[in-house]
């Protein structure tokens, strides 16, 4: 999935496991914590979704806000003209003002926003490249920011191999799943890359499901 590539049957099925997995496995569950938290009624909040793939938590955050009656403008960016193209798709009933989905570069942004969210993305990455992310987004954002991950532990491979054998089955799915479970920091890791990428005054925490946080209030 990481590959650029064309929109494909086969990429359409991994994102929505992908999907599949946040709704199920814990991360819609961590956002939303985040969104209770920090949305508040009589705000407007600009927020940056990075990496944002097929669009799940940007619909996430326009959802909880149509809920509860909040005012949110949503940028979300991805590398992949793909995935974009099939999370405009996905979003089309989603026209809340600023609710926009583009192919760019965190580079590409200049105006900080109040929240900047990154989920299941860092372990994509080298350690030495995660830590470049961690610091473009920070300085993204004038506020808030939350870096939601998986985190590496044995039991959590054993997991993710035994979903993809038994219901997760796409080859794409079934190869992205567990190289992403081998490839995740550790717990340890992860506050190291944020320490080494200057984050002062953090938060650090596991969730449920073999997911991490690092957040900044």
């Amino acid at each position: 999935m990481d590959r650029p590539q064309p929109v494909t049957r086969e990429l359409e099925r991994d994102l929505a496991n992908l999907r599949s997995f946040n709704r199920w496995f814990g991360g819609h569950g961590l956002v939303r914590h985040f969104l209770r938290r920090w949305l508040r009624p009589n705000e407007n909040a600009r927020i940056l979704d990075v990496a944002t793939g097929s669009g799940d938590i940007p619909r996430l955050i326009a959802d909880h806000a149509r809920r509860q009656d909040l005012a949110v403008q949503i940028d979300a960016i991805d590398q992949q003209e793909s995935t974009i193209e099939i999370a405009r798709r996905l979003s089309a009933a989603y026209p809340e003002p600023g609710h926009k989905l583009d192919g760019l570069k965190p580079s590409s942004l200049s105006k900080p926003y109040d929240i900047v969210l990154c989920s299941l993305t860092l372990h994509h990455f080298s350690s030495d490249y995660a830590v470049r992310v961690l610091q473009k987004i920070r300085e993204l954002s004038r506020a808030r920011v939350l870096v939601a991950d998986l985190r590496r532990a044995r039991w959590l491979s054993c997991a993710v191999y035994f979903v993809t054998a038994t219901i997760y089955r796409d080859e794409m799915t079934k190869t992205d799943a567990r190289l992403s479970a081998a490839r995740a920091f550790s717990f340890v890791e992860l506050r190291e890359l944020a320490e080494r990428a200057g984050w002062k005054n953090f938060r650090h925490r596991k969730f449920a499901v073999g997911r991490q946080a690092i957040w900044i209030d």
